[in-house]
């Protein structure tokens, strides 16, 4: 190739790019939490997750041959607030898709708004099951459902054979219907356990009231349906009372053992915790993850975690569908999501039609993991997996606290 061929095609190159920056954006709503009483750790991550993608995308021609912009709103995880945000994200924004979405009482709330209007909206993070069984057509879900850690932790209980079982769970649909669920899959597939789960304010400080009375009759398993902070402050207050870990009683959390501030949070209270994990460092990913994975540790300096790559995948299968259905308008981009068939950053991303319980809309078949933490302040990528991505629990690698 001659110097003067190389040297156009690098021009044209160029100005396609700033063709791509100049056209009208795709804008997208973000309705999420980033400021109490909302989950802003949470909230936090999927921005800059999103943040991450919306470059990669555009950074390669954007789509459709227009760029990704993000419109960000803050609904501190308040219902009433989640549906003011898409209303206006919708009327006033001119929005073709929501996505980032992350409380499920919040995210009940907003896919009201968005069915009225007939607007996609792409779940990144809400796991009430209830989500799902509205069975509208605009929702669609990569994120995680309640029944996925409810079948797993069930499935462990079992293999643990524990007879004694206590959920503390906050008191949001999250919560509740994570608590609900673990409690159906154990009447499922296991018999003879003693199940309650116990319903926690998730703005309180003080457990106590709560936990002394496990600390006089210990369960086998205690479990974490929390987010933080108040996640923190239980596993804390838990390990401070002598309740769990201990030699008598294992500790599982749910939702927060990957974040970048758990181990600021969570000193000797988080060894011996066992934790139901989508994602782990030694889980074998796709090309596309690795590279988002480094992007967004370029930019914020963090090890990825499942909810950059929940939010990545939001994001990305919206592009998808864009691209896919060659248009932004609803019918067209609902029409290629549920045809959809693509690989992102976690495995083949495909969405159920199937209107029962937790499956329209839904990806089904997400990998995930549980892992333990075996040393204070051990990075994920150390912790020890317990039960592999399409394996049993294996009770024999769990290290008991002493």
């Amino acid at each position: 190739m001659s110097k003067y061929l190389g040297g156009l095609l690098l021009a044209l190159g160029w100005l396609a790019v700033q063709s791509t920056l100049a056209a009208e954006p795709i804008k997208v709503g973000v309705p999420i939490a980033l400021s109490p009483p909302g989950a802003v750790s949470q909230g936090t991550q999927i921005k800059d997750a999103l943040e991450v993608s919306t470059k990669l995308i555009n950074d390669a021609g954007g789509v459709l041959g227009r760029p990704i912009a993000l419109i960000i709103e803050d609904d501190q995880g308040i219902p009433e607030k989640s549906r003011a945000a898409v209303e206006k994200l919708i009327t006033r924004d001119q929005v073709v898709a929501l996505v980032g979405g992350h409380q499920s009482s919040a995210v009940l709330a907003g896919i009201e708004v968005a069915h009225r209007y007939h607007v996609p909206y792409i779940n990144t993070n809400a796991w009430a099951d209830a989500i799902r069984q509205k069975n509208y057509q605009e929702v669609f879900n990569p994120s995680l459902y309640n029944s996925l850690p409810a079948i797993g932790l069930a499935a462990a209980i079992k293999a643990l054979a524990a007879k004694r079982v206590v959920t503390l769970v906050e008191n949001t649909d999250f919560g509740i219907g994570l608590g609900k669920g673990i409690g159906d899959q154990l009447a499922q597939h296991t018999t003879g356990v003693d199940y309650k789960y116990i319903t926690l304010d998730r703005t309180a400080k003080d457990f106590l009231p709560a936990l002394l009375p496990l600390k006089s009759a210990p369960p086998d398993v205690v479990i974490d349906v929390m987010l933080p902070p108040a996640a923190y402050m239980l596993i804390n207050q838990l390990y401070e009372q002598g309740i769990a870990p201990s030699p008598g009683t294992w500790l599982f959390e749910v939702a927060t053992g990957d974040y970048p501030d758990f181990w600021k949070n969570v000193s000797d209270g988080g060894n011996l915790l066992v934790a139901f994990g989508p994602y782990h460092p030694q889980m074998v990913q796709p090309e596309l993850g690795r590279k988002v994975a480094a992007a967004y540790k370029s930019k914020t300096g963090f090890a990825p975690n499942r909810l950059l790559f929940q939010a990545s995948d939001s994001l990305f299968v919206l592009a998808e569908a864009i691209r896919n259905g060659k248009s932004t308008t609803p019918d067209a981009v609902i029409k290629a999501l549920e045809a959809l068939k693509w690989t992102g950053t976690r495995g083949e991303v495909t969405f159920s039609e199937e209107k029962s319980d937790y499956r329209y809309h839904q990806w089904i078949d997400m990998p995930y993991v549980f892992y333990q933490y075996t040393a204070v302040n051990q990075p994920l990528a150390d912790s020890r997996i317990i039960k592999d991505v399409g394996k049993p629990f294996e009770v024999s690698r769990l290290m008991r606290p002493r």
